[in-house]
């Protein structure tokens, strides 16, 4: 199971998509296979999906060694050219980058 990391320089990116409830399985089998791609990555840690119970949204969490790193996986022609239908079944897509400043764990 992946862990949420604070280790320093570690980027944190969190997008939010937006798709309709019956096109939901459709879009989240093609970010597990996005996410498979950038597994094998220089500088991935981890990448965790989750999927609003309504269908409405799905939530892509992951970790990478440094921005640059990111950057440069997320721009590779492959992950630019394999999976032109993602936008075609999004309604948007928002990613953000944060750090991690807390982790309590029970």
């Amino acid at each position: 199971m992946p862990e949420i990391s604070d280790v320093s320089g570690y980027v944190t990116q969190i997008t939010t998509v937006e798709t309709r409830p019956e096109q939901c399985d459709e879009v989240l089998e093609l970010m597990k296979e996005r996410a498979a791609f950038m597994a094998k990555q220089p500088g991935f840690v981890s990448v965790s999906l989750h999927r609003a119970h309504d269908g409405l949204r799905i939530v892509n969490y992951v970790q990478w060694a440094n921005p640059e790193l990111l950057s440069a996986a997320h721009h590779a022609p492959e992950f630019r050219e394999k999976w032109p239908r993602f936008g075609q079944l999004t309604e948007g897509a928002e990613p953000a980058l944060y750090d991690v400043v807390q982790i309590v764990e029970r």
